[in-house]
């Protein structure tokens, strides 16, 4: 069985997810990767057969999607080109993490494909979602990738055909401790508009930033540029994530008993959704670096224990695979 296995670059989740999926498909196929998009800060440990620009999310200073940057910086055209000229005829199976090319080259061509991601929970009415719905957002989550065959990933079983998150080994492997330090991951936020806000909570804050070239510290408040090593050292003995509303690092946080704040992306419809489900859970959120909220937050003691069983393997076996 050939398969070929297609991931968005946007944001660390897909990447973080196909590093535990890959080796375990390659036990039962013979397994070809793809991947588009040009946001992503974690760096693939295993071999890419094809790589494109794609299309991506892109931000302002301030943690908020950006219409303008996301319709002016992408190219379409070249997107709607590789989408013509991509020849998929030779695999048996496409898996598809969110990624648009193969996505729309599948559908118009025909070609067997799934749809293993945590967008595509969305589609399942079960789903929380806010009670205002963003219907350009229903637009991207329905049209981005268009399949037929949907197995989806979220923070709880909504619907048969979804499943618990896929934590990494990385994450499963670390022993956690809480060492009064909070780690901050908000990629879409300016540093100086984090730091501008954090160094008013007295509580020793690590912050790891893809605008940072160097480490450096103002107040309490430190600095780090992107680096798995010293993000997982730090993640491990933390005592809470402040983060955006995405997927893998919120339920990372869960997987970990650490306490979790979110700030769902302005503007982008997936993280608000995620923010539903978690202020379902119990979890606090709010629309922006607000001081008072994350005080209280910080302040607070709210725990929540979930149970994420290490069952990838079984689900590629006998859902996707269907060996």
């Amino acid at each position: 069985m050939k398969v070929l296995y297609a991931f968005q670059g946007t944001g660390n989740g897909h990447v973080a997810r196909a590093q535990e999926i890959i080796p375990i498909l390659k036990k039962y196929a013979s397994v070809d990767t793809l991947i588009s998009g040009h946001q992503s800060q974690l760096k693939a440990d295993f071999d890419i057969n094809y790589q494109y620009r794609g299309i991506s999310l892109l931000y302002n200073k301030t943690g908020g999607l950006s219409y303008r940057k996301t319709f002016t910086e992408n190219k379409f055209l070249e997107a709607a080109k590789t989408i013509r000229e991509l020849e998929l005829s030779q695999y048996d199976l496409i898996i598809n993490d969110y990624e648009p090319l193969t996505g729309w080259a599948g559908k118009l061509k025909k070609l067997p494909m799934i749809e293993l991601s945590h967008q595509a929970s969305m589609s399942f009415p079960e789903t929380p979602k806010p009670e205002k719905k963003d219907f350009l957002g229903e637009l991207i989550l329905k049209y981005y990738v268009p399949s037929e065959r949907k197995i989806g990933f979220h923070f709880e079983n909504y619907h048969p055909q979804i499943k618990k998150p896929v934590i990494r080994k990385k994450i499963r492997n670390l022993n956690p401790d809480k060492k009064g330090y909070y780690l901050v991951y908000l990629p879409s936020f300016a540093d100086e508009n984090i730091i501008k806000v954090l160094k008013q909570i007295p509580v020793q804050w690590k912050v790891f930033s893809k605008h940072s070239k160097v480490q450096v510290k103002i107040k309490n408040v430190e600095v780090f540029p992107i680096d798995e090593i010293e993000y997982l050292k730090y993640f491990e003995s933390c005592d809470g994530i402040l983060c955006n509303a995405g997927f893998e690092t919120p339920a990372e946080a869960l997987f970990m008993d650490k306490k979790l704040f979110v700030i769902p992306i302005h503007n982008q419809y997936e993280q608000e959704c995620n923010a539903c489900a978690l202020d379902l859970m119990g979890i606090p959120n709010s629309k922006a670096l607000n001081l008072q909220e994350i005080m209280k937050w910080v302040a607070s003691d709210h725990h929540l224990k979930v149970d994420y069983p290490n069952d990838i393997e079984d689900i590629l076996v006998n859902e996707v695979l269907i060996l």
